[in-house]
């Protein structure tokens, strides 16, 4: 077992937890920057000196950012089998922040800065955050449990603490990283026309930077505040070797139940993340191409949408916990609470039929409200759901199989972000180049005629995207309410008063972010 640290305090906890926290909160800073910028770089047709755009279609640019968060959330099954056989959790940490410090570093290369390679090195970048996340990701929220003794009621504060830095890091993210790149870009006269051109890699190097801040905080204080905790692997522990005694007969009928609810949970969880993760793909693309963010004169970057989330999350979370609570005997099981979040998602995207509706009607741009509506609502969802799953999962699972259910739980994940990703693609304007040239032949600008066209289309396919996002998680709420109770009886009293504490749901929520 981990020597635990000094008995040094801040606000009556051990003054390492808010060394994870300060960890924790650049290292999400850094992806969550990255992340909001990624598909408008890709995206934006602006190719200048010193700052630029790759000029991807929108559908490349989708399926790309898919397969990228995709395996974001794979990783970290190799990551934390790394951590706890051989390198343990201090090390990979270290390991991994490391790397996503480098890959940010290398996104943020000019154009030619090795010339002919332009798409390898932004490629390595990638690779390189993926690995750094896999080894990062699954081992710092451990380390805040192992803080405190068995049964010390300081735990359940402390999650929520750590749950604080985590959405404080992603809200700084979209906040500082869209001043950046808008701040150090620069007008340009490209093809005959004035055209600004935004440093995406100003940036993803304001991202590198706060993935080194974050390292700094560890190395400096980790050996004092942490004492040793983190730094053996875990398989070398003694409740390790117990646990590899146990029996390994057949599952019982109870346990094949059980296992049932985790694949079911499993679909809709698919289901509810492959809409709510179209925030970084269609809806970033949606807000930077057809969203009114002008307030006055200023303009509001299309980056610091992607902090909307995580300041809603601060603000709610803490009111969710009360409202579980205060509900008493009366608290929804969590097949019901899975409903409710699915229900939200749905009304979300009733926003943003609202916000193509507008411009259908003949508005140039929609409101920013739309928006931000849609963004609340998602959250509220976020809120019922993704605190009960991986809770359920220890639960449900049979001990000898819980780390290959909850690696099981993270493809479930992964697979919806990929998901994501094709439905959001589907916004892509595909071919049709003749036609468009066609119809625009007459006009005076032929160029700025095909690209109104193509806008044009994006919306109606918008409008059909949103509308079946609308549906898709209205009747996925209405299937799992009514399957709630099948649900209930298979789960064999794991779910006892229907009660998560909030140290485990605060904690399941910190994985998924």
């Amino acid at each position: 077992m981990s020597q635990l640290p000094s008995n040094k305090t801040m606000f009556g906890h051990p003054a390492g937890l808010f060394l994870l926290f300060g960890t924790e909160l650049w290292e999400r800073f850094s992806y969550y920057a990255m992340r909001a910028i990624l598909v408008l770089y890709l995206v934006d047709k602006a190719q200048g000196q010193g700052g630029a755009g790759l000029g991807w279609s929108e559908a490349d640019a989708i399926h790309l950012y898919g397969t990228f968060t995709m395996l974001v959330y794979l990783t970290p099954l190799i990551g934390g089998w790394l951590a706890d056989n051989y390198l343990g959790q201090r090390k990979a940490i270290l390991i991994g922040g490391a790397l996503m410090a480098l890959g940010q570093f290398t996104l943020a290369m000019p154009h030619g800065w090795v010339p002919g390679m332009s798409n390898e090195v932004f490629y390595a970048g990638l690779g390189l955050l993926m690995a750094g996340n896999g080894l990062f990701k699954p081992n710092i929220s451990t380390m805040v449990g192992d803080l405190y003794e068995e049964g010390d009621h300081r735990r359940d504060g402390a999650f929520t603490i750590f749950y604080m830095g985590i959405n404080i890091g992603a809200f700084l993210s979209g906040i500082l990283v869209g001043l950046v790149y808008v701040q150090f870009g620069h007008a340009e006269i490209i093809n005959g026309q004035e055209v600004f051109v935004n440093n995406y890699q100003a940036g993803f190097a304001a991202a590198g930077i706060g993935m080194v801040l974050s390292l700094i905080i560890q190395l400096t204080f980790a050996r004092k505040l942490l004492g040793n905790i983190g730094v053996e692997p875990v398989a070398k522990s003694k409740q390790a070797q117990q646990k590899a005694d146990e029996s390994a007969g057949p599952l019982s009928k109870v346990e094949r139940d059980r296992i049932k609810v985790i694949f079911v949970l499993g679909l809709f969880t698919i289901v509810f993340w492959a809409g709510f993760e179209q925030a970084g793909g269609l809806m970033n693309i949606y807000t930077d191409k057809f969203t009114d963010r002008m307030i006055g004169d200023f303009e509001v970057p299309t980056a610091w949408f992607q902090s909307v989330n995580a300041f809603f999350i601060v603000l709610f979370a803490p009111i969710f916990a009360l409202l579980w609570t205060r509900l008493g005997k009366r608290d929804p099981s969590s097949p019901v609470k899975f409903a409710i979040g699915l229900l939200f998602l749905g009304l979300g995207f009733l926003f943003m039929l609202g916000a193509s509706a507008e411009i259908a009607g003949g508005n140039a741009k929609s409101s920013m409200l739309w928006i931000i509506g849609a963004y609340l609502f998602h959250t509220l969802g976020e809120l019922c759901l993704s605190p009960v799953g991986l809770s359920m999962v220890t639960k449900l699972a049979p001990i000898k199989l819980a780390s290959l259910f909850m690696g099981l739980w993270f493809f479930f994940t992964g697979l919806a972000n990929k998901v994501a990703a094709l439905v959001g693609a589907m916004i892509g304007v595909h071919g049709g180049e003749a036609d468009f040239a066609a119809a625009c032949a007459n006009d005076a600008n032929v160029q700025a005629c095909i690209d109104a066209a193509k806008e044009a289309a994006m919306i109606d396919k918008s409008f059909s995207i949103f509308g079946g996002l609308v549906i898709t998680g209205v009747v996925s709420a209405i299937i799992l309410y009514l399957l709630s109770d099948k649900l209930i009886d298979w789960m064999h009293g794991a779910e006892g008063q229907n009660h998560e504490s909030l140290e485990e749901e605060l904690k399941t929520t910190s994985e998924h972010q």
